[in-house]
């Protein structure tokens, strides 16, 4: 068999036809479900989860019938899903984890799986660890757990309940109170009227978009970024809207716009959302963010005095240090935030609503929001590069910027560099630029920070030009 499985930061992902077939989705089903025979509670049962994606449900249906001749019970959306409420199903449920198909916030042609633990949260770096040497036992003998007679699969509704667990984590009174209006875009995705149905519940003025079932998502990748999040921008415009919230294809990350068209970024969103937490709900904890995160969130952290932990890129190292610790709030980039009190898991339904209640607990915009944070912390402009490149060429970069081969960029000198996760330089003290090979697709990823959107522009530009002079 030719090996084409492999896990990146969360989880398998392949192309639809190609890697991504039902050969290798039952083979990664067979193989989680012998860690979990071996090293788990398998009479605890697995809850089986799917998104929007082409063939995404038979899939599902695929690696619920492996896991089920395993011997192992089942549960099974009978819908398309968002993946915190299947994390949250296998809490409610007690189950020893859960199998997601979905490829995230990739273009359409890509599907995958994602792996969740028994705590409701991404698998550690050690379980995978450990399913892939199940994966790589059977791709040598090819011999599978089978059992004289599987056990049982059940169908059930997933969302539901997550719902009503959210419920109890915000104030939705609140925000109907203050007459706050949205725009809510799942992107295609498995949010599809997940936001829709709490506001209609809780008489919340909205507008949902993109919310019929089209695996295609036309015109956009499932990304709450630029440029995807263009018509949530027009529809918040168009009609006078306080904000618009998007959550991408499974619905753990978040992304938004403010009420003038601006787009209010990821970083900007862990920002808003850390200083909620403390300085209106009074929380405390220590503070967890992945290599390329904002460093507002350091400032915010040293000024409550809260504990900061910085991991690589990938949620599960995030979730790593929330079973550990006593983590108020852990984020990523992409826009994967994770709050204390819910799951060790990203949320980007539950975030939506998180800065729904801030706008409305506040009685500010977002762009108000930003603003009072620029002004105390100083401007943060953020901005990210995907270059479609070959992996090895992208490595070489990487490997060429770690060695020190660019001494300034667009005219900042480098002063130190840091290789967690990538080459990251750091541009004085407030600036830096972060060079990254994607773990899933032939992706070289460019991040920085500075003071301005022109120094951000001038500082993955110079860098695209060194990265394509090395093909």
């Amino acid at each position: 068999m030719k090996e084409t499985i492999k896990f990146g930061t969360d989880g398998w992902r392949g192309l639809i036809g190609e890697d991504f077939n039902f050969a290798n989705v039952r083979r990664v089903a067979a193989a989680i479900a012998a860690y979990v025979r071996k090293e788990s509670s398998p009479a605890s049962g697995l809850v089986v989860g799917y998104d929007t994606r082409f063939l995404s449900a038979e899939a599902a249906r695929a690696a619920a019938e492996e896991v089920a001749a395993a011997g192992i019970p089942v549960t099974l959306a009978d819908r398309a899903t968002p993946t915190p409420a299947v994390s949250y199903a296998v809490v409610a449920r007690g189950a020893s984890g859960a199998i997601v198909i979905t490829a995230s916030h990739n273009p359409c042609r890509w599907n995958g799986m994602k792996f969740k633990a028994p705590y409701g949260g991404s698998a550690s770096p050690a379980i995978m660890r450990r399913v892939e040497i199940y994966l790589k036992g059977l791709a040598r003998t090819g011999a599978r757990s089978r059992r004289a007679k599987d056990a049982p699969i059940e169908t059930a509704d997933l969302i539901g309940p997550y719902l009503a667990k959210l419920k109890t984590l915000v104030k939705l009174d609140q925000i109907r109170a203050s007459g706050l209006r949205f725009v809510v875009d799942p992107m295609y995705g498995s949010a599809r009227g997940c936001l829709a149905r709490l506001f209609d519940e809780a008489r919340i003025t909205y507008r949902e978009i993109h919310s019929e079932l089209n695996p295609l998502f036309p015109g956009l990748n499932p990304e709450p970024i630029e440029p995807h999040v263009a018509e949530l921008r027009a529809s918040v415009l168009e009609s006078g809207y306080d904000a618009g919230l998007a959550t991408d294809g499974d619905a753990d990350r978040v992304g938004a716009i403010d009420r003038d068209g601006s787009f209010v970024d990821s970083h900007k969103i862990f920002s808003i959302l850390l200083r909620h937490l403390v300085e209106d709900l009074g929380m405390r904890g220590e503070v967890v963010k992945t290599f390329s995160t904002t460093q507002m969130v350091d400032k915010l952290a040293r000024k409550h005095e809260l504990r900061l932990h910085v991991t690589p890129i990938g949620f599960k190292y995030v979730c790593d240090l929330m079973l550990a610790r006593d983590v108020l709030i852990g984020g990523e980039e992409s826009g994967g935030i994770g709050i204390k009190g819910h799951l060790p898991e990203r949320d980007g339904i539950l975030n939506s609503l998180y800065l729904a209640e801030v706008m409305a607990d506040k009685g500010r915009s977002l762009g108000e929001l930003v603003q009072e944070l620029s002004q105390e912390f100083g401007p943060h402009e953020y901005g990210r590069v995907d270059l479609e490149i070959d992996r090895k060429i992208a490595d070489r970069v990487v490997r060429r910027v770690t060695a020190g081969k660019l001494k300034r960029v667009a005219g900042l000198k480098v002063t130190a560099i840091e290789d967690m996760d990538g080459a990251k330089l750091l541009l004085g003290d407030t600036a830096w630029l972060l060079v990254r090979a994607s773990g899933t697709e032939n992706i070289l990823r460019l991040y920085a920070e500075a003071p301005t959107r022109e120094q951000v522009k001038s500082l993955l530009d110079e860098m695209s030009t060194f990265a394509s002079e090395q093909r």
